[in-house]
């Protein structure tokens, strides 16, 4: 099933191009991988498909129905969002935090529920963190903290998991643990879209490639065609393919 379908998306900062005529496809199942240099409109991106950016052209369908139509509830029970740094000021609970995703499924005329708090337990489970629920959120390691932000986005029961630089400022051991839950999400049914710099994760992980440059689209695919030293290379203005290639153990 096809759940997102974007042709032709353009957006700018001020007059500036951001992203200048994007277009790619979503299927269930799949494990779609977003990179490019500073600039590119990775992150513009993922706001444009998740609603909370209008284009100024093109178009970004959910479901085969613009994003658009869609109220901002029904948007959140489909598409969940995980950004790459959340600024929390007050002391939540792990629990608390991802029993904040259960919100789009509440009814505003009743509380939390049993299963409500069923389904945070199972979130916590599905990411490898359930002895964490009890703990403050600041007081977590930038790796379990990550951890717990994806189980609040899994608590929305979403179709498609958006996550902007989920392992920036890692280190190697929750790198791997995160592209492989996120493998496990898409092996599910779920359509997922990381953006990241983590280039030899991608290509070690991702089954599709979105790769920008500024202003521009260079490849939508197979992540084994595009991810190639010819178009890393050009996609980050380097000027020897070759280093590209060896460096991430990826073709020419």
């Amino acid at each position: 099933m096809m759940l997102i379908k974007v042709e032709g998306l353009k957006f700018s900062y001020n007059g500036a191009p951001a992203v200048a005529g994007a277009g790619f496809e979503l299927m269930e199942k799949d494990l779609l991988a977003v990179m490019g240099p500073n600039g590119s409109g990775k992150s513009t991106l993922l706001r444009l498909i998740s609603g909370f950016l209008e284009p100024s052209e093109g178009s970004a369908k959910l479901l085969d129905r613009d994003i658009h139509a869609y109220s901002k509830a029904e948007l959140a029970r489909l598409v969940a969002y995980v950004p790459s740094e959340l600024y929390l000021p007050y002391d939540f609970s792990v629990f608390e935090i991802v029993l904040m995703g259960r919100s789009p499924r509440v009814p505003w005329w009743r509380d939390y529920s049993g299963a409500d708090a069923s389904r945070v337990h199972d979130a916590l489970n599905e990411v490898g963190v359930p002895e964490l629920r009890d703990r403050s959120i600041n007081s977590l390691s930038s790796g379990e903290r990550q951890l717990v932000l994806i189980a609040q986005a899994l608590a929305q029961d979403p179709k498609v998991l958006l996550l902007d630089e989920p392992t920036s400022h890692l280190d190697i051991n929750y790198k791997i643990q995160i592209f492989e839950l996120l493998t496990r999400l898409a092996s599910g049914g779920m359509g997922v879209i990381v953006v990241s710099h983590d280039l030899a994760l991608m290509a070690a992980y991702a089954g599709k490639a979105l790769i920008l440059k500024k202003a521009g689209q260079l490849f939508y695919g197979p992540a084994k065609e595009g991810l190639s030293g010819v178009n890393i290379a050009a996609a980050y203005g380097i000027n020897n393919p070759e280093s590209v290639a060896r460096l991430l153990n990826i073709a020419v």
